[in-house]
């Protein structure tokens, strides 16, 4: 017989306890009223601020009344419609701007990476258009040099031409004075060497 009532006891106890607690949150009020039952008819045991973490414990549609535990270990009823599956704007204000804070420091230090690479862009493309400028300057420096160049082989060259053609010259004339002149020789020679007298017996 003690056995069954222990039984009975234990299965009241079960039937009469309520299921696994869920998290919830008071919505967004000053704060909200708790009572010892499922109504405003029932008497209030305390309140509950705003953005108060809670443990759903029950809900009663009927009265529309939820039944909760807050952060001190206290139990009551609240009305359903001040009872949020959302983090309460209590506590996420604070998350967000300290979410802000962060986006806005990430978005300052990626526009002065940006300003920063586009600073060392310039520069590079700064210093590759001196380079270039440099180089044509020098390109118009060697080939001015080049026709410079050109121009005093193109003069040395006749010049040499020139003097080949002074020299054939020179030698054409030394030949015909040479010639002239041997020419000449053959032709006084033979008045300057005096002629031996022949003697009467025909015997020289």
């Amino acid at each position: 017989m003690k056995q069954l009532i222990s039984l009975l006891l234990f299965t009241c106890a079960m039937a009469t306890m309520p299921a696994q607690a869920q998290t919830r949150y008071i919505s967004d009020n000053l704060f909200t009223y708790m009572h010892n039952g499922p109504s405003t008819q029932y008497r209030i045991t305390g309140s509950v601020n705003a953005g108060t973490k809670v443990d759903l414990l029950e809900t009663n549609r009927e009265t529309g009344f939820s039944k909760v535990r807050d952060n001190r270990g206290r139990t009551g009823w609240v009305n359903s419609d001040f009872v949020s599956p959302q983090v309460g704007l209590k506590v996420r204000f604070p998350a967000l701007e300290k979410e802000l804070t962060e986006v806005k420091a990430q978005l300052e230090e990626a526009l002065e990476s940006g300003d920063e690479k586009t600073a060392s862009l310039q520069n590079s493309l700064k210093l590759r258009n001196e380079q270039i400028s440099d180089l044509e300057t020098q390109n118009g420096q060697l080939n001015e040099q080049l026709m410079t160049s050109q121009a005093e082989i193109r003069e040395l060259r006749a010049r040499l031409d020139t003097q080949k053609d002074d020299l054939l010259m020179r030698w054409f004339t030394y030949g015909g004075m040479v010639a002239g002149g041997g020419l000449l020789f053959g032709l006084v020679l033979p008045h300057l060497i005096p002629r031996r007298r022949k003697r009467n017996n025909g015997w020289a």
